[in-house]
């Protein structure tokens, strides 16, 4: 492979989070959440500055509402969240009885506003967690079950494929996706990451306007970019002294800076470990969706 790296650097002004994850921008912010640090963060560009609110539990992900506030998933299941006031409102937990050693990973928003978050075993039981619905209504609804770690979604720009991501399969998947009806099928493997030599294990996901996947290497310090259309990689973005690199976004203005999150390797010695990463591969991302309920 003859591609020249680009090279992330640290965010002036970030915090260093346990487990950084779940990036994304919205308005004139980006949001994330420390999971273990039971945090959502929202850095501010223009300041240099981000604001932090006690979640109350490990929060997997966040997204913005439409309506106003955010959405979180995680150790309670999905809650509505109010940045103002830093209150929450639980609104559903679809394994709390039946799965209670699984919490809420990694989920994003599809272009119609429905919620999409999977579950993570903690316990490590290979199929025992599943990826969920979150519609505008409030209804849940389990969407693809087998799951073991649920990592990385998104949606291609024609709304017609949706890439997801079980990490421990090391594998991108892809689906058919029912813009209309909310709906998967057809599920297949659109990337190996095994095969394709990368190291670590594929985590976090977003995707760029080419309609090409950035994924976050988990212990591999790196975000590798590929494309369904061809196969063949695209780029690379190192991520020095942080090997635990955990998800990432585009941000910015003009959408053209990758930001990547990061968690803290024990004993590594590391310098840079669960800091917010910075890059600009030269290419620009898509706009995130909201939550329509």
């Amino acid at each position: 492979m003859n591609i020249s790296p680009f090279r992330a650097v640290p965010v002036k002004g970030s915090r260093v989070s346990e487990w950084g994850e779940g990036p994304i921008w919205f308005g004139e912010r980006l949001y994330y959440v420390d999971i273990e640090g039971h945090k959502i963060v929202a850095y501010d560009p223009a300041s240099e500055t981000e604001k932090v609110w006690d979640a109350g539990e490990r929060v997997g992900t966040v997204v913005p509402r439409a309506s106003g506030g955010l959405v979180i998933a995680g150790d309670l299941g999905f809650s509505l969240f109010d940045p103002q006031t830093g209150k929450k409102k639980q609104v559903a937990d679809p394994e709390a009885e039946k799965r209670p050693e699984n919490r809420f990973n990694d989920g994003k928003c599809d272009p119609a506003g429905r919620f999409w978050a999977g579950t993570i075993s903690t316990v490590k039981k290979t199929g025992n967690a599943a990826l969920y619905r979150l519609d505008a209504d409030l209804r849940v609804t389990r969407m693809f079950p087998g799951v073991t770690n649920s990592n990385g979604i998104c949606w291609s720009a024609d709304t017609r494929t949706l890439f997801y991501i079980d990490t421990p399969r090391k594998q991108v998947l892809a689906f058919d996706f029912d813009l209309a009806r909310g709906t998967i099928c057809n599920d297949r493997v659109a990337f190996d990451t095994v095969a394709k030599g990368l190291p670590g294990s594929p985590d976090g996901m977003t995707i760029d306007e080419n309609d090409h996947l950035w994924i976050a290497m988990c212990h591999g310090g790196l975000v590798v970019c590929l494309d369904p259309a061809t196969g063949s990689e695209v780029a690379r973005v190192e991520v020095p002294d942080a090997a635990e690199t955990t998800a990432c976004a585009f941000g910015g203005p003009d959408l053209a800076t990758l930001y990547i999150t990061t968690g803290v390797k024990r004993d590594a010695g590391e310098i840079h470990g669960g800091k917010l990463f910075r890059a600009h591969p030269g290419v620009r991302g898509v706009p995130a969706f909201a939550f329509a309920g």
